[in-house]
């Protein structure tokens, strides 16, 4: 993954990386739908195949909830997707604003809860969405 992202001198990295559950079916899709419309602004990787002591990440984190690392910063959970969602072109961009709006941080951690728990219900899940 090292290629794929830019890094400061002291190794933070500076490229947008969107950390997802790889053996998630509805995870892979939804990075891919956001891979797309960034049009490069951002990386998806699955946690399983990233270099998470570079990104500043633990497994668990990763098993808990996808995660975005932006300039050093890591975001968890619905806060992840509104920042991911803020490197994609229009409409996108603007919804990542919104949704990352400090007054709505608590609603949005919510819809990110119930879509982790029922993401096994939700298109391109696999058997492995299930949330132990």
């Amino acid at each position: 993954m090292g290629d794929v992202q830019q890094t400061t001198a002291s190794g933070r990295v500076t490229t947008g990386v969107l950390v997802f559950d790889g053996d998630c079916g509805f995870c892979t899709w939804s990075a891919d739908r956001l891979r797309q419309w960034s049009r490069g602004a951002l990386v998806a990787v699955p946690w399983q195949w990233a270099d998470l002591a570079a990104l500043g990440l633990t497994a668990e984190e990763c098993r808990s909830a996808v995660q975005y690392v932006e300039d050093g910063r890591a975001s968890t959970g619905g806060a992840a997707v509104a920042r991911a969602l803020q490197r994609c072109r229009e409409p996108w961009r603007s919804i990542g604003m919104v949704l990352g709006a400090p007054a709505l941080s608590a609603m949005l951690e919510a819809a990110y809860a119930a879509v982790a728990a029922n993401r096994y219900r939700l298109p391109g899940a696999t058997p492995a969405c299930r949330l132990r």
